[in-house]
């Protein structure tokens, strides 16, 4: 089967064929946490749409290096030029050194990744570990003349930039409205533009984090961190970058522009973002006080949270809406997707049970088409998602002995489900408490097969006796054109 992938780039705005730079292998940088607190929802959807990709390239066939960065230095508070460095900022708070903050966050990071189960990126830079390449990097901007030095500190000239290339070509800005809406702030004075950014700063007095350079006593801008290191890992161009939407400007802008000023050309052939996940419609995040950490998520200890809910249900939750559409958090769209996930890998479960027969009478091969079509698809994980649901009933129905399949098929089914459920969408089994939960899901299945052959018999006091014994247990049964639904109420 011919999979062809197409992915949404954000530079042209359009679906396009993917084409890697060397044929068989990508390159793939994805913009990770500025490590000054704990990893919140917000942390959780870049990190698993693209272990989505990652996970997906891997199947393909795909030989993928994955980097992605720790930002440990360099991010202020306003994302600009002023301001206090996040993480010297935490660290004051918490009376410890900057890099016992980073090397504390960093562990509860990958603590939460791992709970998460994504996969680990092949390289993870440091920001703080890349000094001196930030440095080269900014010499070679100096000497394409796109940046210029004030006192200790070099910032990028944008308007000059913009004259011989498009500044803004990949959030659709205008120069011209960034001047028009950009007003003159204190402690800027020395930039010739507002709008240029930072390449290094001049370390002010009690700034703790500081590197000599030819410049000054000082620290690199937040933007160079990921030029300097994604080209140095994969080179003056490659294939894929990632991140959050909140990037794209003008973290992700400033990158292009930081780039194309050393190098001559773009890096980057597709710009990927994920879309942000929303608490009553506003972004969730940090800096605007509403952020969920995965740690509240995952022990229910947040006055948001109704209950607990498990890594398997944040990773289901988000993965059941498309990495580009927004993502509304309320505890009833958790607890659904609860619901679903318990019942999809009960669903493979119920390939056990099958006993094949001498023939099939589903078309198997146009359920696998439909898979690959949806990830193919931009990576169509709830249209994939709702595809196994159809055939999780289909498998019912064969239990149910109103389809059949043979041993052959039989396992060319459960090949499919372990490749899309666990291995691409990276969904684990949740530990069930005790043998007795397990045998008691069995039972119930047993119970309302008795059910369904019994109606098929048109024997309803059996069947409604059966429905209404169960329903004072507080089991709720819906019955289906294919068979029968159930859950604990």
């Amino acid at each position: 089967m011919e999979n062809t992938l197409f992915i949404y780039n954000s530079l042209t705005r359009k679906k396009e064929k993917f084409n890697p730079i060397t044929p068989g292998h990508v390159g793939l940088y994805v913009c990770g946490p500025t490590v000054y607190g704990d990893a919140h929802l917000g942390h959780a959807r870049p990190a698993i749409t693209f272990d989505l990709l990652y996970r997906y390239l891997l199947h393909l066939g795909f030989k993928v290096r994955y980097v992605r960065n720790i930002t440990d230095v360099g991010h202020l508070e306003n994302d600009a030029d002023e301001g206090e460095d996040k993480i010297l900022k935490r660290a004051r708070i918490e009376s410890l050194e900057p890099m016992e903050i980073v090397q504390y966050y960093t562990n509860s990071y990958h603590h939460n990744m791992r709970q998460l189960n994504t996969l680990d990126p092949g390289i993870e830079p440091l920001a703080s570990g890349h000094i001196i390449e930030q440095q080269l990097f900014i010499d070679r901007i100096l000497k394409s003349g796109y940046a210029y030095e004030v006192n200790g500190s070099v910032y990028f000239d944008v308007k000059k930039y913009d004259k011989k290339y498009n500044y803004g070509k990949l959030s659709g800005r205008k120069l011209d409205d960034l001047i028009s809406n950009t007003r003159d702030l204190e402690g800027q004075g020395e930039k010739k533009n507002p709008f240029d950014f930072a390449l290094w700063k001049k370390a002010t007095s009690g700034h703790i984090m500081h590197w000599p350079s030819k410049w000054s006593e000082g620290y690199p801008g937040w933007h160079l961190e990921c030029s300097t290191m994604s080209t140095k890992y994969l080179g003056e161009e490659f294939d894929i970058h990632g991140g959050g939407l909140d990037l794209l400007f003008p973290h992700h802008e400033c990158e292009i522009a930081q780039s194309t000023a050393a190098n001559g050309k773009g890096a980057v052939h597709y710009w990927m973002h994920n879309n942000m996940i929303t608490l009553n419609g506003q972004k969730m995040g940090k800096s605007l006080g509403n952020a969920v950490t995965l740690n509240d998520f995952f022990a229910g200890t947040h006055p948001l949270l109704e209950k607990a809910y498990s890594p398997m249900t944040v990773r289901f939750f988000i993965l059941q809406a498309h990495y580009r559409s927004t993502l509304d958090f309320s505890n009833q769209a958790l607890q659904a997707s609860e619901k679903g996930l318990e019942r999809l890998l009960n669903g493979v479960d119920d390939i056990e049970k099958i006993r094949p027969s001498g023939k099939t009478s589903i078309d198997l091969t146009s359920f696998e088409k439909k898979l690959y079509e949806a990830m193919n698809d931009d990576m169509n994980s709830p249209v994939m998602i709702s595809h196994l649901f159809e055939g999780v009933k289909t498998i019912r129905q064969i239990i149910a002995g109103k389809e059949t399949i043979n041993q052959a098929d039989l396992e060319r089914l459960h090949g499919l489900y372990h490749a899309f459920v666990f291995d691409i969408l990276g969904l684990q089994k949740i530990e069930k408490e005790g043998k007795q939960k397990d045998l008691s899901s069995d039972l119930i299945d047993t119970i309302l097969n008795i059910r369904l052959k019994a109606k098929e018999n048109k024997d309803f006091s059996t069947s409604d006796l059966i429905r209404d014994s169960l329903n004072k247990l507080g089991i709720e049964i819906k019955d289906k054109k294919d068979g029968f639904e159930w859950e604990v109420k």
